[in-house]
């Protein structure tokens, strides 16, 4: 057996006692690494092999890409549920409380099984460190297995080749997006970005990748791995109607209608194209009902009526262009678009703006109370290049919210945009 470190050299505070909450655990969670990313499948690989001598018998769907994540596993648990298949999915980060990360058949976590699954987990690493995210995804893991789902269906926190989750192989694996962020750790373009989401690919294994114009590496990649691959564009694609209500797919001798819900079409059609691929038996009409009113928290999230008030958790331009294009399908004639943007200081904030500018009235730029978080202050200095339209500044995401409504008509709309973050403390405010 490989001797894996245990720590920098610092004692690690003793894990929570029987009884404790989850919050207890978290805390205590994020002190055991000194680290709160440590690319590298080394470490959690060894937890992995103690916890699951044997490969779990679940079929397990693992989704990377840039944005569109969350929302195709939204609709692939949904899709799957509808075949008859019993679902458990693993998204990351939360809004509100850390047992929406785990989802069995459409219902989050309990506590106790979360706490079971932390203890487990505990048990299994001995003296190895695992960060935050490495310990919450090998609990994720427990949890799965406990409830003897059929389908997991897993979301890649950053990237895809290091990441957690790939120490178990993809029965089917999904490319949604590829775009520049999060550079630190997965490089400064779509070329050397791709290769690390394409590290999700298993040989044999069938492979969606959403992007139209997908880096070459991924296509490389592929091929290398020997992936069985499926392309939007080449073998499935996308017709948007003339009024923007609706979307048809066209995959293999299939016709499908795509609504136009809050998620995007893009990452709902390659839900549709996996679902097709694992349970091709489910029809057209079984799968266009499952659609009607498949969602996700956070992503083009309607809040609040009259005026109308969207969160979106979109924090990069290529996300961004995607919203800005979401809200120019609305009725926007005659109706002015209020922004409330808070974001965080690792994102390019300027790129946000400007792929959002054409579509906003109306600005208010709010601090954000988190890790990274900038300040109303910074925020308009950084965005003073981009010339925005009547900027405001306010502290928080609940002070510009009110003074968004204060301005905006009833026929107005209010987009909340920028992280989760953001988004949390909109739904904590409206909901």
């Amino acid at each position: 057996m490989t001797h894996l470190p245990s720590n920098t050299g610092l004692q690690a505070p003793a894990a929570p006692e029987a009884g404790a909450t989850v919050g207890q655990w978290l805390s205590w969670l994020e002190s055991i690494h000194p680290a709160e990313i440590d690319l590298g499948l080394e470490r959690v690989l060894e937890v992995f092999q103690r916890l699951f001598p044997r490969r779990p018998t679940a079929r397990v769907i693992t989704v990377a890409g840039t944005n569109g994540k969350g929302s195709t596993v939204a609709a692939l648990e949904t899709l799957l549920r509808t075949s008859g298949r019993q679902t458990g999915a693993y998204t990351s980060p939360h809004l509100v409380n850390y047992n929406e990360r785990i989802r069995i058949d459409g219902t989050d976590v309990s506590d106790a099984a979360l706490i079971a699954a932390f203890e487990e987990v505990e048990a299994a690493r001995g003296s190895i460190t695992l960060t935050y995210f490495e310990f919450g995804t090998l609990a994720a893991f427990v949890v799965l297995a406990n409830a003897g789902v059929q389908d997991w269906i897993l979301e890649v926190g950053l990237g895809g080749r290091l990441d957690a989750v790939n120490v178990i192989d993809a029965d089917l694996a999904v490319i949604t997006s590829v775009d520049v962020d999060h550079v630190a750790f997965l490089g400064t373009n779509r070329e050397i970005i791709g290769l690390e989401k394409a590290g999700i690919l298993r040989p044999g294994m069938p492979a969606i990748v959403a992007d139209t114009d997908p880096p070459r590496s991924v296509l490389q990649e592929a091929v290398a791995r020997q992936a069985n691959l499926t392309r939007a564009g080449r073998d499935y694609t996308i017709e948007e109607s003339s009024d923007a209500l609706s979307a048809t797919l066209n995959f293999q001798d299939r016709t499908i209608r795509l609504p136009a819900g809050p998620l995007p079409v893009q990452s709902v059609a390659a839900a549709v194209v996996a679902a097709q691929i694992l349970e091709p038996a489910t029809t057209d009409a079984d799968t266009e009902a499952a659609l009607a009113g498949v969602s996700a928290p956070g992503r083009f999230e309607l809040l609040a009526r009259h005026p109308d008030v969207y969160a979106d958790v979109g924090h990069n331009p290529h996300a961004a262009r995607w919203l800005c294009e979401r809200l120019q399908s609305l009725e926007t004639r005659g109706r002015k678009v209020h922004a409330v943007y808070a974001a965080l200081a690792d994102k390019d904030v300027q790129g946000v703006a400007r792929a959002m500018a054409p579509v906003v009235d109306c600005w208010y730029l709010s601090g954000l109370d988190a890790p990274r978080g900038l300040t109303p202050e910074a925020l308009e200095t950084r965005l003073a290049p981009c010339k925005l339209n009547q900027v405001q500044s306010c502290n928080s995401v609940a002070e510009a919210i009110t003074a968004a409504k204060g301005q905006a008509g009833v026929d107005d709309i209010l987009i909340v945009f920028g992280s989760f973050f953001t988004v949390a403390e909109a739904r904590t405010l409206l909901l």
